[in-house]
């Protein structure tokens, strides 16, 4: 069951503030940096679908063609790069595709 904070879905992030006001909102949070130029983000999205569907984690889309100056503070160099937090702060990132049992177990190591 899913919970009132969580939309079932990705959500698509429109601005810096945007970002803030989400990871402050959630206590866990997912965020994938992608391309729609980029072969491994379009592999690895339907993994992300599937975690916004199955857990209570936020998920958050920053394409960072459209929001270039918020990748860039972020540090993001490489795409799919996935950023998880925790109560406000990050608490993780890795690089490129994932395997979904590994990104769900950070997911519930944060969550406890």
């Amino acid at each position: 069951m899913s919970t009132p904070e969580s939309t079932g879905s990705p959500v698509h992030v429109e601005s810096a503030d945007h970002l803030d006001e989400l990871v402050s909102d959630n206590d866990v949070v997912l965020v994938d940096y992608y391309a729609d130029w980029c072969g491994p983000c379009k592999m690895l999205e339907p993994t992300v679908e599937e975690i916004a569907a199955e857990t209570d984690a936020a998920v958050l889309k920053v394409d960072i063609d459209e929001l270039q100056e918020l990748a860039q503070e972020q540090g993001i160099r490489s795409v799919p790069t996935l950023q998880f937090y925790h109560n406000g702060d990050q608490a993780k990132q890795v690089i490129g595709v994932q395997d979904k049992d590994d990104l769900v177990e950070i997911i519930d190591q944060l969550s406890n």
